[in-house]
């Protein structure tokens, strides 16, 4: 059996992940040996309905599992969670925001890489199937080269989960995936509530739209001689998904994603807001990266 424990078990993904190893035959290996929230009550829910044993303290589980999984709500928790288990080298999903301060995810990088740990998470949206085609039709230069594009996703002003970056990872990782991990810098602006952002790449800029508590997702990318606008349907399968990927570290394959650009969203939400306080272009600081 492949023992994993959940940390920080407030969000969605923890049902859905529990769900998938209850419903999914390719997961029939995986054993929650237990699951742990700063929030009792939350803990107390997913042993109701699933069964899951519940840990007194998030350190609980250090020696007893092959992989962790992340997906406290408040970004400010997830690398507290991984600290006692970094030293294991076992493999870790981290859901977004990966953090929400610069200098912790260049320290949170630094041990994963010291250890070769496998990692995964962020951003459901980089799963969705129209992502991966808008992202696939810009490496192939589909229509021409890229001219620019718009990504819509939601935001949560006022979130007690730390406000923008809460949900801001979803909307950079869109547009990370389709148009490139590393743009260079971010111009912002706020108007009636919601942000409207410039990413700067080298030949093209993309307009990122924050909808402050919408739930609509959008991306389209504009090419020399075509374009493509996709309204994406909010699904489960984001969720099975990220939980496959998972799966496959927790067997032994090699990551997809470098580790460098597992931490960039990090830098890129930070310039955002940088932007918004300044009213001026900010570079992204990649250089601790």
């Amino acid at each position: 059996m492949k023992k994993i424990a959940i940390l920080g078990c407030e969000n969605s993904h923890a049902d859905a992940f529990l769900k998938c190893i209850g419903e999914k035959e390719e997961f029939r290996d995986v054993e929650v040996v237990g699951v742990y929230s700063d929030d009792p009550a939350a803990a107390q829910k997913l042993k109701e309905t699933f069964g899951t044993p519940i840990l007194t303290d998030y350190a609980d589980a250090v020696g007893k599992i092959d992989g962790l999984v992340i997906t406290a709500r408040h970004g400010d928790s997830h690398c507290k969670f991984a600290k006692p288990y970094l030293a294991s080298g076992i493999p870790m999903f981290i859901d977004k925001p990966i953090t929400i301060r610069e200098d912790e995810a260049v320290d949170l990088m630094r041990a994963l890489k010291s250890k070769g740990t496998p990692v995964s998470g962020g951003s459901s949206l980089k799963q969705d199937a129209l992502v991966k085609q808008l992202k696939l039709e810009a490496q192939n230069e589909v229509g021409g080269r890229t001219l620019g594009g718009y990504v819509r996703a939601p935001y949560q002003k006022d979130s007690i989960y730390g406000g923008f970056y809460f949900y801001a990872q979803h909307l950079v990782e869109m547009v990370c995936e389709i148009f490139g991990h590393f743009p260079i810098s971010v111009t912002a602006r706020e108007n009636g509530g919601h942000i409207h952002v410039l990413f700067h790449y080298e030949n093209y800029d993309c307009v990122g739209l924050f909808c402050n508590g919408s739930y609509v997702y959008f991306a389209s990318r504009m090419a020399q001689n075509a374009a493509n606008a996709l309204t994406i349907p909010i699904t489960g399968d984001w969720f099975y998904e990220e939980f496959k990927e998972f799966y496959s570290l927790l067997s032994g394959k090699t990551q997809s994603t470098p580790y460098e650009t597992f931490i960039a969203p990090v830098f890129i939400m930070n310039a955002i807001v940088r932007a918004l306080e300044s009213g001026k272009e900010e570079r992204i600081t990649y250089e601790e990266i």
